[in-house]
């Protein structure tokens, strides 16, 4: 395929989801996350977003309305990323998520950055995270990158929250 590379610039737009109740999915994604609800297409689609951009998440229900989850051993999505700009930004939601006792299914230190991940109500997975500087990201005896999974420092992480 040749030299290409795609432009070191270039960014992932939005994400669209299939999901089976709108209302359950805009209680989460805008309820919960906090997500801006930008655009109704009729009771069967909704975008949404972080700053007033046209949309970061689209959510529709054209195809899954009323259906289960698609399979967990199954090709498909992994995780929806949401990347947070400060660690702090971090340990809000996470203290938003302890509050509201929604499950959490994990949480690590990769070196480059450090994550939460839920489950959306359709069972979609979703990663909340910050990067690190990238001065910090942990690099090996040759330079080069060597991301890893850690637990999580929960308890330091939510000290972000008084300053501490």
């Amino acid at each position: 395929m040749g030299d290409y590379k795609i432009p070191a610039q270039t960014r992932i737009g939005h994400v669209h989801l299939k999901v089976s109740d709108l209302q359950k999915s805009l209680d989460f994604y805008s309820g919960l996350l906090g997500f801006e609800k930008m655009m109704m297409y009729g009771g069967q689609a909704a975008f949404i977003s972080a700053g007033g951009y046209h949309h970061h998440i689209g959510l529709n229900t054209w195809q899954s309305k009323g259906a289960p989850p698609a399979p967990e051993y199954a090709p498909g999505l992994f995780h929806t990323v949401i990347l947070y700009p400060e660690r702090k930004d971090l340990a809000a939601i996470l203290q938003r998520l302890i509050d509201a006792k929604y499950p959490i299914t994990g949480a690590s230190d990769h070196g480059v950055s450090e994550a939460i991940y839920l489950d959306d109500p359709d069972g979609n997975g979703v990663e909340l995270y910050w990067d690190r500087p990238r001065e910090l990201w942990p690099l090996d005896s040759n330079g080069e990158l060597t991301m890893y999974t850690q637990r999580l420092d929960i308890e330091g992480l939510l000290a972000e929250l008084n300053g501490q």
